[in-house]
């Protein structure tokens, strides 16, 4: 889509996931210090995460699957740019069709690819090699939180776990927990302004186009959402796994 026929799609994100980048650097440094041979993204998107972690891990060699062509291609450009090419390859492939183990298994986000979170820790332990690391990202809830109007909640984010449930569910799936962080409101707020920014940039230049009250609403609406719905509740992990 061009920006004549609508806004973009994370052009003004790094990553599809609340991380910074400070967070994202640290990160990629602490994974690539366990010498990976193989890394595995599942759900990789552009997979900025996956690139850093190669550069800081160059006898690596890394797969990136995902159902989306348009970011997997963002991700070969920068693979090219970054002169890792040789090193990874993005694969148009459904999560429950990967079979091939990997030292690192990358995974932020993409719960939903497998069902339900038990689900999607069972699969992810069968493609992590033992003695290798997942890092799995995930959304969380906290119960205790001040809510807006719940009728702008998103109901399967009211079946999220707190931080402590999810590591529980990673632990009874057979990890242990090595690393445990969390998004701060900065990260959040950067994420929901640069998911929205791409609506609303084009808006500013396309205010009279035929489709522009289609985006008008569909950016107010996720806007609303947000803001008077579940911005006080809603959180995210990153946990890094071990797999004995």
């Amino acid at each position: 889509m061009t920006a004549v026929d609508g806004p973009g799609r994370y052009q003004y994100l790094s990553f599809n996931a609340p991380l910074s980048e400070a967070r994202a650097d640290a990160m990629a440094s602490r994974l690539a210090g366990a010498r990976p041979a193989h890394i595995l993204d599942v759900g990789c998107g552009w997979g900025e995460l996956l690139l850093r972690i190669l550069e800081r891990a160059p006898d690596a060699v890394g797969v990136g699957a995902d159902l989306d062509e348009q970011a997997l291609d963002r991700g070969r450009t920068a693979a090219r740019l970054r002169d890792l090419a040789d090193r990874v390859t993005f694969d148009n492939t459904a999560a429950d069709q990967l079979e091939s183990p990997a030292d690192l298994v990358i995974a932020i986000g993409s719960t939903h690819a497998f069902g339900t979170t038990e689900q999607a820790l069972a699969a992810l332990l069968r493609l992590t090699r033992p003695g290798g690391r997942l890092l799995f990202g995930d959304g969380l809830w906290d119960p205790h939180a001040a809510v807006g109007d719940r009728g702008l909640v998103w109901d399967d984010m009211l079946e999220l776990p707190d931080l402590g449930g999810l590591v529980d569910l990673a632990v009874a799936a057979g990890y242990r927990l090595l690393y445990a962080e969390t998004s701060s409101r900065e990260e959040l707020d950067a994420f929901e302004s640069g998911f929205l920014a791409d609506d609303e940039e084009w808006l500013l230049t396309h205010a009279d186009h035929p489709r522009a009250q289609e985006i008008r609403d569909r950016a107010d609406e996720h806007r609303r959402r947000w803001l008077h719905g579940y911005r006080n509740a809603f959180g995210f992990a990153y946990l890094t796994l071990g797999r004995p």
